[in-house]
């Protein structure tokens, strides 16, 4: 405890895993003083100044409770999670996903934050955290910068706690204006629902020949070359549509382009490929070409997509691009709680932890602000139950051997038996149910216990 005899806990980075941590501390009665640096000057990936910005797509993924994404939104929102209750309060239509207007989505955790009598927000680059927590009379630091580790910063953690390279790249998809498509070749449905549903994705097919002559064309663009001292490794489940031409003709149509779950299009055939959009905020004046994240030039971005049905006039509010992610080995450098085994009043939430997605770096956030509170409170910290989400999230970060960011699947949670009636019945979709049925079991017993 310091000084003024009160806990203070110092939070570095407003994204999603900071404001996460920081509300639920703050709720909780914990002094919070929370730095940001954004509001200095924007990294080459925002474009807003709020907080909690979402910097690729606008989509937190599925709500489905039987599918991995659902189900770790089912348990934050039992912890209280400050992310996913304005989310939902700023959702856009996007079928079973949870998708939200973006700007009045950090809008709300922006102001929530900046009112909340607890939370002192600070608007600074961050460097050393150590010297940060004695500068604002802190007793614990959460280092939560997100995506983007200003060099300062990842220089301090290069020398004091990793002592090697920790980085990741990912792409950013690019925002066409939807005034500018031509809605007569394009067609509005949502996977696997009956086309007399209105659907909320929006849908350009393409012909077998549209589809790789685009394929052709993605292969020839001109690439942003990576610097000399860049080695580009991206995310398999946010690769680059550019990279994924390259690893085969196929391979699009098998992944964000795949025409499962769609119908005919208005002329009536069955299309070989199809580009979907989201709706970017309510209005649906914009759209977010859904994994089409790209390492295109900002020239070739325009030239190649506007080869995309309807897209012969588009004009792109935002264009596509590549940055740097930063994360640790988490398995060598930190205790289950995630707090840094060298500095043990040191923690480090979302993505720099390893993990991938908004969802889940949200939940470091708020998993860290957990066990904190704990040891605030006097209180051992506590594993959760690796038949969870949260907890199986954690058990990956912590026992994979060569880190590689990911995001929540059902591959991380144990497996369930099935008999072979169950299996004939349903198949993987039945498996997937009784480990979400399990999981569900788990944390409900699991914080009873607790309350």
């Amino acid at each position: 405890m310091n000084k003024s005899g009160q806990t203070r806990v110092l939070v570095i980075g407003a994204g999603l895993a900071g404001s996460e941590a920081a509300m639920f501390l703050a709720r909780a009665g914990v002094s919070v003083v929370l730095i940001e640096g954004k509001t200095v000057k924007l990294n080459p990936a925002q474009k807003i100044p709020q907080f909690a910005e979402l910097v690729c797509t606008n989509s937190l993924k599925s709500l489905d409770p039987y599918s991995a994404h659902g189900l770790l939104k089912s348990e934050m929102k039992s912890m209280g999670s400050f992310i996913i209750e304005n989310a939902e309060l700023h959702a856009v239509p996007a079928g079973d996903a949870l998708a939200v207007d973006r700007e009045l989505f950090s809008g709300a955790i922006t102001d929530k934050l900046q009112a909340h009598p607890l939370v002192e927000v600070i608007s600074r680059d961050a460097d050393d955290p150590l010297k940060l927590k004695i500068e604002y009379n802190c007793d614990y630091v959460i280092v939560a910068t997100g995506p983007l580790t200003t060099k300062a910063l990842e220089q301090w953690i290069l020398t004091e706690i990793s002592g090697d390279d920790f980085y990741f790249y990912d792409a950013i998809a690019p925002v066409v204006d939807a005034d500018s498509l031509d809605l007569t070749k394009m067609y509005f449905k949502d996977r696997h629902k009956p086309i007399e549903q209105s659907g909320d994705y929006l849908n350009a097919p393409m012909t077998k020949d549209e589809y790789y002559a685009f394929v052709e064309e993605l292969m020839k663009a001109e690439k942003v070359p990576p610097k000399e001292f860049e080695d580009w490794k991206f995310f398999e489940s946010c690769l680059p549509i550019d990279l994924m031409a390259e690893r085969g003709k196929d391979t699009a149509r098998f992944s964000c382009m795949k025409p499962i779950g769609l119908e005919p299009d208005i002329a009536g055939k069955w299309p070989y490929a199809v580009v979907q959009l989201r709706k970017e905020n309510l209005l649906g004046s914009a759209y977010n070409l859904v994994g089409f994240q790209t390492r295109l030039t900002y020239k070739e971005q325009v030239r190649v997509f506007r080869m995309i049905p309807g897209f012969a006039e588009a004009t792109f509010i935002h264009l596509g691009s590549c940055h740097r992610n930063s994360f640790l080995n988490a398995r060598k450098l930190l205790d289950f709680d995630l707090r840094s085994k060298k500095h043990p009043e040191l923690y480090f939430a979302g993505q720099i932890t390893g993990v991938e997605g908004y969802t889940e770096s949200a939940s470091m956030g708020l998993y860290v602000a957990f066990q904190l509170l704990r040891r605030i409170k006097g209180a051992e910290p506590l594993r959760f139950p690796v038949e969870t989400a949260m907890g199986a999230l954690v058990n990956y970060i912590m026992t994979i051997e060569k880190p590689c960011p990911s995001n929540i699947n059902f591959g991380l949670l144990p497996s369930v038996e099935v008999t072979k009636d169950q299996w004939k019945s349903g198949g993987k979709k039945i498996k997937k149910q009784l480990v979400a049925q399990r999981a569900q079991n788990v944390f409900q017993s699991f914080f009873s216990t607790l309350e």
